[in-house]
């Protein structure tokens, strides 16, 4: 390799991961590579060709992940600098720590199993950032495929880890050809790499050609998406909720007709606030309702903002608010509510939040500082969850909606409890106008397209403004709305109830890099321990 400098590898490793990835670059071949820089420095820093061996990796590696992460997602700032600052910084430390983790243990073990721990360590990074209160999945590096479902239809197997393993893969191969010092690559090292590329593609070619024709059977009730397109930041949470309201369902009239089954609204759409206490006297489910008797049968999915208070002998959860003059409790939640042509109210909380966003993390422990939470949903401080994924059954019980909600959408084990609750189709409904015209809602809905793959569940997106659309069971968006602009699209939905392996299994890849991590750590540490003992 000709770079000489550090700094120059770094840089590299990070450009190549921001033009890999969707919506930035888009030249997601550019993902096979991006690993090799940073391995070279590894390498450099396990043969003591670099002076400072100890603190040099971690600052380079560190370099790389930080252009990544603010070169793709330094569009978080439209909402809250604030967050922007933490998601960049503290996602490229923790990237940063895990490569220096590896290097560690890797020279405990004599440089020997390389690729395994590095590819277990960063696998089991990805899995538990999935699961805590500071999660930030978006640069997940099996997601990187999201614009290229036709590279990944296998995904239904293996879910986006399997994705992170090719990617691996493919690094260490073009890196240890490197390494042997050959300046052109040899037809066998060629064959090699293009196959461990190729064959992957090929098998999610076969797999398309043969579900194409089974995924299609059944029924396909017609849906209408509505994008109202308010402003966010001026008109949504500072105008009249009646007028909004009143504006999105004459938009609605549009586009329905006697084959419509249902119509869904995006995040947040109701701003009034409804008291789930009584929420059949709030004024927008009474219009809702008065909507409903002008069309017979139609069902409504709709976001929006909720309160509930508790009543005396209930416990209060550990994001429940007191009030200020009273000894009681109340919950503020986002909202996803289903109206049934039959009369029935279902609803569903959000239950993934973006961290110091919409949620202080760690509630139990940091609920003093709740209020600096910044909710992008019209209200401030921690908001409530649900620990179930609530399924919502239409009037003829044909439709069994999975209502994901914004953020909850990159999450693919979380979607997967609703399709394990029976669901046969999924609903995302989300409020992308926070980002402004940036890379930040494209990419949001091109992570949809991977859950589509993930579950082989078609998808009906409500954006109150970004994408709103329809995607296929093979990640194939239909009917894409325009940034900026109210919109109304309809198109009938095919419904699935067969289980993939993945839905089946979730992130089992993911578990077993946890498992495989810790047996490496603790391998490590007696392998330090023996050497001390023995002086060796």
């Amino acid at each position: 390799m000709n770079f000489k400098h550090p700094i120059l590898l770094s840089l590299l490793s990070g450009f190549l991961f921001t033009l890999s990835w969707p919506a930035t670059g888009a030249m997601t071949f550019l993902i096979f590579l991006a690993f090799v820089p940073l391995l070279v420095l590894e390498q450099r820093a396990s043969e003591d060709r670099i002076a400072g061996k100890k603190s040099y990796l971690f600052l380079y590696s560190f370099l790389a992940f930080f252009t990544w992460n603010l070169l793709t997602t330094w569009w978080i700032y439209n909402a809250s600098f604030g967050g922007a600052v933490m998601a960049i910084f503290f996602n490229s430390l923790f990237m940063a720590i895990v490569f220096v983790l590896f290097h560690r243990v890797k020279r405990r073990m004599n440089g020997r199993f390389g690729a395994i721990i590095l590819i277990s360590f960063w696998m089991a990074f990805e899995y538990l950032h999935l699961r805590w209160d500071l999660t930030w999945p978006w640069l997940t590096i099996g997601n990187v495929f999201a614009d290229s479902p036709w590279m990944i239809q296998w995904y239904e197997y293996t879910g986006v880890f399997g994705g992170g393993l090719w990617i691996f893969a493919v690094n260490f191969l073009v890196f240890n050809q490197m390494k042997q010092g050959s300046s052109v690559f040899s037809i066998r090292s060629i064959f090699l790499i293009s196959s461990l590329i190729f064959v992957p593609i090929l098998i999610s070619f076969s797999i398309y050609k043969w579900e194409s024709g089974q995924l299609t059977k059944g029924p396909h009730p017609e849906i209408v998406v509505v994008q109202p397109n308010i402003d966010p930041y001026n008109e949504k949470f500072n105008g009249s909720f009646k007028e909004q309201l009143e504006k999105m369902l004459e938009l609605a009239e549009t586009g329905i007709d006697s084959n419509t089954a249902c119509i869904a609204f995006p995040e947040t759409a109701l701003t009034e606030n409804i008291w789930e206490n009584s929420e059949e006297h709030a004024y927008s489910i009474q219009a809702l309702r008065a909507f409903q008797k002008k069309h017979p049968g139609l069902d409504i999915l709709i976001g929006a903002t909720s309160a509930y208070q508790y009543q005396p002998g209930e416990k209060p959860s550990v994001t429940a608010r007191k009030y200020i003059d009273a000894e009681e409790y109340y919950d503020d939640f986002n909202t996803a509510f289903f109206l049934t042509g039959k009369g029935l109210l279902q609803k569903y909380h959000k239950s993934k939040f973006v961290p110091g966003v919409e949620r202080m993390p760690f509630p139990s422990l940091l609920k003093p500082l709740e209020k600096l939470a910044i909710n992008m949903g019209g209200t401030t401080g921690s908001l409530g969850e649900q620990e179930e994924r609530t399924v919502l059954l239409s009037s003829q019980n044909s439709l069994k909606i999975a209502p994901v909600i914004c953020y909850e959408s990159v999450f693919g084990e979380f979607v997967n409890g609703y399709i394990l609750n029976g669901a046969n189709v999924i609903f995302i409904i989300t409020n992308d106008g926070w980002w402004g015209d940036t890379p930040g809602h494209t990419q949001h809905l091109s992570y949809a397209r991977l859950r589509t793959i993930e579950t082989r569940r078609c998808i009906a997106r409500s954006a109150n403004t970004g994408t709103s659309c329809f995607i296929d069971q093979w990640g194939k968006v239909f009917l894409p709305t325009s940034w900026w602009k109210p919109e109304v699209i309809k198109q009938g939905i095919t419904l699935n109830s067969e289980l993939t392996f993945y839905v089946r299994h979730g992130d089992y890849i993911g578990r077993a890099a946890v498992i495989i991590s810790l047996g490496m750590i603790v391998f490590s540490i007696f392998l330090r321990f023996r050497r001390k003992k023995y002086n060796l």
